[in-house]
């Protein structure tokens, strides 16, 4: 296609301009040329709602833009369609003195002028107006009053109001004072064309919200986040800018080079496209293939530009895209992105500022992509018949889960909702730190998972029950094998692995998806009563296999922590979905011990939610057909909104927990004597807290995460061993003191 020639798709009534080799630019807002080239097709097309010009970047512009010029061009039809132009309408008279003046400077305002400057050109016809005014004014005769007054009157007067009615000159008419022709700072203000590279699909709005006042700025690696409040909604803005968005031109043409040789080298099989050595194989064609490129263009890279240049093309080819950009950023915990694409940007929820508008505005184009890679690396099918597509994937930067929709379930086609796991696991001290629990919930916690107790964490969506479970599993030590059974994967199994946990991991079929090749949740939990004493942990108990988990539970085929997540807002919600919905006979039911209740909940103004955990209520034995009457739920726990967080119930404090006696009843120093089970819990607590601090104070977030946690969990228990042993008894002060010297020690020593 030769420069500034066009292609039209009827469908999305959208003009794609090439503009590759052009010496003039690409953007209507600085180059009067590009401005004009536009408005001559748009007079030639007539139905335009976007125009995307071309180059090493594309620039479109949306529907509200092109309005703006369709206006503009509709001035100049009507200028040609009226003959405002032919010497009836200049000198109507039969005086033609004026005429070739006249004529000469009007065709240079609407023919060439109101293409090229519009606003140039409203500008001139106000002179022309103001200069008619004073001939009319002082005309010497008849003949010359009544030739100004016409032209002034049919022409001037008309393409004046005309034009000055367009919204574009209404826009900037207050800021027209000592404007000069050729001018484009106005545009610049008027035209925000969103911006993407050659080498991506997805759109990108360079320029802040109109009206935004910027609240936070931080950087992910080399990608520069800006978060702006806007005015009139309590909606953010989170307005990100990779190195990908502002590379120089130069750049630019080496990496569209390379992505065109890249497209026709892609591997086809799906074998090589799920394979972990993707991106590996990519980067390195990649950083291959710019070199090459750059020394045939003659251009001159640094190896740190060779290497971002070879880590951003293996984004936009093996990759997800816009999206690792997102996934990258630890503060963003759900990305999503709706139905229809193209129709609205990005979204985000972020943990501080919550609901955020994106300036990234995907296509259809990426979303095919990223469906198709999807299915492949997923192995799971996404179409008419299976409109749902649910699994867990790394990205670099963090892991997700990633559910899709499309036709038929989605009328619009497809749409992504994406959750972001924490790169390494939630902790209790972490739980600490952002008031999810105090330290006494934490004790509590990390006590009932040393008794062994079969426990059920309870709450809505996007409550934090998975990053509680994950947390609780910290708590067990590593010595004790732990099996593990999620239909999605989002269990943090990798990381404890990597803490030397002897894990194993099952995966079920999942409810939503019904994939046939991968076996039922009910059927997984019978094989994993078959591996041998191990704590089980159920990533989220939801339909069949509850019946199982319950009568393996009640008969103690498990002799070990028994734990798993579930959806409802109460202990006896989760009694109402377990027994009721779930069909769970109510005395396998009671085989239930504890049930922490997590919850989203939201500021006075309604504008903010945080979450919190807002009951650890044990389940009690000794009642025979309704829980909540016979009062077998007791709260140890309740949370208070005064104080925002959890505080401890006479029956927690006065030690007639009956999980807590019977768990005192098992150890030897414990039993009988609450004061001890109660020491206990708060050395748990304080121990906690007390690594919170100590990494506020040094400034090292790292002390209270996984690695910290399991190596102080174990210091804790080898030198509670060791007092037993040699004084018969465990002191709570002394452990807590030889425990604070050992962690000041080793992280000295870090």
């Amino acid at each position: 296609m030769a420069v500034c020639d066009y292609t039209y798709n009827e469908d999305k009534m959208q003009v794609k301009i090439n503009c590759l080799g052009c010496l003039y630019g690409s953007s209507i807002e600085d180059y009067p040329r590009c401005m004009a080239r536009v408005i001559d097709i748009i007079l030639e097309v007539k139905k335009v709602t976007s125009i995307v010009l071309a180059k090493t970047r594309e620039y479109e512009y949306d529907y509200s833009q092109v309005k703006l010029l369709t206006e503009v061009a509709g001035v100049i039809e009507y200028a040609l369609r009226e003959k405002l132009l032919s010497y009836a309408a200049i000198a109507p008279g039969e005086c033609r003195r004026c005429y070739p003046e006249w004529s000469s400077r009007l065709q240079y305002i609407v023919l060439d002028l109101m293409r090229k400057d519009p606003i140039g050109a409203y500008v001139e016809l106000v002179r022309c107006t103001r200069e008619m005014k004073t001939k009319i004014k002082n005309a010497k005769s008849r003949m010359c009053y009544n030739c100004y007054y016409n032209y002034k009157k049919n022409v001037l007067d008309v393409l004046r109001e005309k034009l000055g009615d367009t919204k574009l000159i209404r826009a900037v008419k207050p800021h027209l004072a000592g404007y000069h022709i050729g001018e484009r700072s106005l545009y610049r203000d008027v035209f925000m064309p969103s911006i993407r590279p050659n080498f991506m699909l997805t759109r990108y709005m360079i320029a802040p919200p109109e009206g935004g006042k910027s609240i936070d700025r931080y950087k992910v690696g080399d990608t520069q986040i800006e978060i702006f409040k806007l005015p009139e909604t309590a909606q953010y803005f989170y307005h990100v800018l990779p190195p990908e968005f502002r590379l120089s031109e130069e750049k630019y043409a080496v990496m569209d080079a390379a992505r065109r040789y890249m497209a026709t080298h892609r591997p086809k099989t799906a074998e090589f496209v799920r394979s972990k050595r993707l991106r590996e194989v990519f980067y390195n064609i990649g950083r291959d293939m710019i070199r090459d490129v750059t020394e045939q263009m003659g251009v001159s890279l640094t190896t740190r530009d060779l290497e971002q240049l070879a880590n951003i093309l293996t984004r936009y080819t093996a990759g997800f895209g816009v999206l690792e950009i997102l996934l990258a950023d630890e503060r963003i915990q759900d990305v999503y992105i709706n139905s229809p694409i193209e129709k609205q940007p990005i979204l985000i929820y972020h943990q501080d500022w919550e609901e955020c508008k994106t300036n990234l505005i995907p296509t259809i184009e990426d979303a095919e992509a990223w469906a198709t890679r999807l299915r492949i690396q997923s192995g799971r099918p996404l179409d008419e018949a299976n409109p749902v597509l649910d699994t867990d994937l790394a990205v670099p930067g963090g892991k997700a889960r990633f559910a899709v929709i499309t036709r038929t379930l989605s009328p619009y086609g497809l749409g992504f909702a994406i959750r972001r796991h924490r790169e390494r696991p939630w902790t209790l001290p972490l739980f600490i730190k952002n008031g999810m629990i105090n330290p006494l919930a934490a004790g509590l916690l990390s006590f009932l998972i040393d008794g062994t107790v079969s426990m059920i964490v309870a709450g809505g969506r996007s409550a934090g029950k998975t990053s509680v479970l994950g947390a609780l599993m910290l708590e067990i030590l590593p010595k004790t094998r732990i099996v593990s059974i999620e239909d999605t994967l989002e269990l943090p199994i990798d990381q404890l692995r990597e803490l030397h946990y002897n894990v194993e991991r099952l995966k079920s079929r999942s409810v939503i998806t019904r994939v046939e090749t991968e076996m039922p949740a009910d059927e997984a939990l019978r094989a994993a009563l078959r591996l041998g004493d191990s704590a089980l942990i159920i990533g989220e108990v939801r339909s069949m296999e509850a019946k199982a988990l319950w009568e393996a539970m009640r008969i103690g085929a498990l002799s070990n922590v028994v734990a798993g997540t579930i959806h409802g807002e109460s202990a006896y919600g989760v009694y109402d979905r377990v027994v009721n919905d779930l069909g769970v006979p109510p005395t396998s039911f009671k085989a239930t011990d504890i049930i922490p209740i997590c919850k989203m909940l939201r500021s006075a103004d309604g504008l903010h939610r945080f979450r919190r955990v807002t009951e650890i209520t044990e389940v009690r034995k000794e009642w025979e057909k309704d829980p909540m009457k016979e009062r077998g739920f007791v709260n140890l726990m309740e949370y208070s909104s005064k104080a925002d967080g959890l505080k401890p119930t006479d029956t927690f404090v006065n030690g007639e927990s009956e999980v807590l006696n019977r768990i005192a009843s098992h150890v030897k120093e414990w039993s009988g004597n609450w004061d001890v089970v109660w020491g206990n819990i708060n050395l748990r607590g304080k121990i906690k807290e007390m690594m919170v601090k100590l990494s506020e104070q040094l400034k090292k977030p790292e002390l209270i995460e996984a690695g910290w946690v399991v190596r102080s969990n174990a210091k804790y228990h080898l030198i509670a061993e060791s007092m037993r042993k040699e004084t018969g008894a465990i002191d709570p002060e002394r452990v807590y003191e030889e425990w604070l010297k050992w962690f000041k020690a080793a992280v000295r020593k870090s």
